[in-house]
């Protein structure tokens, strides 16, 4: 198996604005975001499909999601922080945490946001 973006943002070689990280896992913004604090939370360990992960692993990626859902909730004012997990865009198991105001920000169809450098840093720093 090839190394996957996100493999390739594990070890540093794209960099990301990273959220948080820990031995297991690490979050980091969506550089094609639906909301301005879309986050994604990955295992560091590549698996292509979430519920091929080891439960040890899904039920760690869960509770690290869990603890950046809430750091994002503080940070980015919204009515609820929204899970998303679709898999098909990149092979390594994923779960997307986003902002919502509405149903609508979780739609996957429609066009992204274009945030600045500045923007995302910005967000890594109060999230």
């Amino acid at each position: 198996m090839q190394p996957s973006i996100f493999t390739k943002i594990i070890t540093k070689e794209i960099p990301a604005y990273i959220i948080d990280e820990s031995d297991d896992f690490i979050a980091f913004l969506d550089v094609f975001p639906l909301a301005k604090g879309h986050v994604l939370v990955v295992p560091k360990k590549q698996v292509d499909y979430i519920f091929d992960l080891e439960p040890a692993i899904y039920s760690g990626l869960w509770l690290f999601a869990n603890t950046i859902a809430k750091r994002l909730q503080k940070a980015i004012p919204c009515k609820r922080v929204g899970i998303a997990v679709i898999g098909l865009e990149v092979p390594h198991a994923h779960v997307h945490l986003i902002p919502l105001q509405s149903v609508e920000d979780i739609n996957f169809t429609r066009s992204k946001l274009t945030l600045t450098k500045e923007e995302f840093e910005e967000l890594t720093m109060i999230i």
